[in-house]
């Protein structure tokens, strides 16, 4: 028997029971959207899009619409005109629970039984419409909530995962609330629609609602710890309401925004791990040891680079290796490692602990505990410069802005992690495109004369914009400058985001780059902190939870 599938929580899923339905949310993330994208607008949120994914894929044959936004009505024409649906059908829920609305709700219930019914060959059945009814429990433990635009159950699945807490999906169709009265046991067809008409439209107010105060008692929650808050690419709904989150929740909050495919989430899965170490409620699971000679290592395995601190007991750096990552991460880490003992003349069992960081950190086997690049990198700055509270990292392939706490934790975060704008990925290729070094780009552009724009970002017309330019004859160094500065105004914008505040410290290897340093400082108006550790901190600060470990 086919499922009958639903994407809203405002949809009948009870009266559809009452005629023998088997009802089921709609809520998969797909590889892609290969089908989507020859029939729908490019614009469609990802929502819409794996909607439609999974519907051409021949999965659902039974679908119950709730025409709440543009993307629900396109989607509903383009499966219509697909003929690929045995039963599809939408419903108008009105944005008010007013007695004119719940008039016509019940009227257009009315219609959906008639139509539903005959579809199915079956009478209303009442017990079966009564026992539908299970009213969603709130947990009263401590616990993490999902907010904002629905989120898919494979990305909800690695949430909760990398949680230190449970954590409640109270998103979109997942906080849905009928059922908190019986049925009435002797009302007619009639009247039973109408007060069916009510509680659905009573429930704890979705954002479309033109009065959705009520949602403030998912956020005010005596219980609650801390909120990951999630929107669509191209949804707009929800924005208001994190804004005013932001404003008045105590707790802390994650922002993330899914495309609504499966490859979308892992780009999260850094920012979720972060998040989680910042809410400082794990447990340190730590090992018994027998004390070696007192040395603990860092590794750092970027995109790039594969970077390695060693410390000693006192926590003073006595190795410090940069080296290229290679074709593998654990590969460019063992050999990372191995010259890093080797420059202080120490063997693999001399190391007390090892604690990994960075893009490949969850690849490399010599570690014995793995920490967001985000953690590490701001107990590095604060271990160089306990005055600095932000700290700027443009690493290979994801630009990052840190805000820390006066102990060195991180009070907030922001990522650019979507493509390879303003991160050093984007500076190699302009290098590569202008036939010089990082290195020798690194110091150009010092002393331009004309002072150029690069107007795009993306690394494809960036690349095209430099050829035109070189081609026009245009000075070396002000094309570089033109570079500096796009990267300079990507950066800054994360700054803002962050809420950024003195003292700032720029981390990572692009920190070298004197030309970026320069306008990147005169963007926000500020000196920028550069140490002569800047690549290390990954490592160093991975090093230094090393050294928690088995102290």
């Amino acid at each position: 028997m086919n499922k009958t599938y639903y994407v809203c929580k405002y949809t009948p899923v009870e009266l559809l029971a009452a005629f023998g339905g088997e009802c089921e949310n709609l809520n998969e993330m797909p590889e892609g959207f290969e089908r989507a994208d020859q029939i729908a607008h490019p614009n469609l949120c990802g929502f819409g899009k794996s909607v439609l994914e999974t519907v051409l894929a021949g999965n659902v044959k039974e679908l119950v619409l709730v025409n709440c936004c543009d993307t629900i009505r396109s989607v509903y024409d383009l499966l219509e005109d697909s003929g690929q649906m045995d039963f599809l059908y939408m419903l108008d829920v009105l944005h008010s629970d007013g007695s004119c609305s719940r008039e016509r709700v019940a009227s257009q219930l009315k219609d959906l039984a008639k139509e539903y019914g005959a579809y199915k060959g079956k009478e209303f059945d009442r017990d079966l419409f009564r026992k539908a009814f299970q009213p969603k429990e709130r947990t009263q433990e401590p616990h993490l909530a999902v907010l904002g635009a629905r989120m898919g159950k494979e990305l909800f699945e690695m949430t909760s995962k990398a949680m230190p807490l449970p954590v409640v999906n109270e998103s979109c169709v997942n906080n849905r609330s009928v059922g908190r009265e019986e049925p009435p046991a002797d009302a007619d067809f009639d009247a039973l629609m109408e007060w069916y008409a009510g509680e659905l439209l009573s429930q704890l107010p979705c954002m479309r609602m033109l009065d959705n105060t009520g949602r403030k008692q998912i956020y005010q929650d005596p219980s609650l710890r801390g909120i990951i808050y999630h929107t669509v690419k191209f949804c707009d709904f929800y924005s208001f309401e994190y804004s005013e989150i932001r404003q008045r929740a105590d707790v802390p909050i994650l922002k993330i925004e899914s495309d609504y495919t499966v490859q979308s989430s892992g780009q999260l899965l850094t920012r979720l791990e972060a998040f989680a170490e910042s809410l400082s409620m794990e447990a340190d699971e730590r090992k018994e040891r027998t004390m070696g000679k007192g040395y603990f290592a860092g590794i750092d395995s970027g995109s790039t680079s594969t970077d390695v601190v060693i410390l000693n007991k006192e926590k003073e750096i006595v190795a410090g290796v940069i080296m290229p990552t290679g074709a593998g991460a654990a590969l460019g880490a063992e050999r990372a490692l191995e010259e890093a003992l080797k420059e202080v003349g120490l063997a693999r069992e001399d190391i007390d602990a090892v604690v990994t960081t960075g893009y490949g950190r969850t690849a490399i086997s010599v570690g014995d505990k793995s920490i967001t690049e985000i953690t590490c990198h701001a107990r590095g700055a604060h271990f160089l410069d306990p005055e600095v509270r932000t700290v700027v990292d443009i690493g290979g392939q994801d630009s990052k802005v840190i805000r820390l706490n006066e102990d060195g934790t991180v009070k907030n975060f922001v990522m650019n992690d979507k493509c390879a704008a303003g991160t050093g990925r984007f500076l190699e290729m302009m290098a590569r495109t202008m036939e010089m070094s990082l290195d020798e780009m690194s110091r150009i552009g010092l002393s331009y004369k004309e002072d150029i724009t690069i107007s795009s970002m993306c690394t494809v017309f960036a690349e095209s914009e430099v050829v035109s330019l070189i081609a026009q004859n245009k000075s070396t160094d002000d094309i570089v400058h033109g570079l500096n500065k796009a990267v300079a105004a990507k950066t800054a914008s994360l700054v803002k985001r962050v809420g950024g505040e003195e003292k700032y410290m720029m981390t990572g290897g692009v920190a070298q780059n004197q030309g970026l340093v320069k306008t990147l400082e005169e963007r926000l108006g500020t000196k920028l902190v550069i140490s002569d550790k800047s690549q290390l901190c990954g490592a160093l600060g991975a090093a230094l939870f090393a050294a928690d470990m088995a102290m």
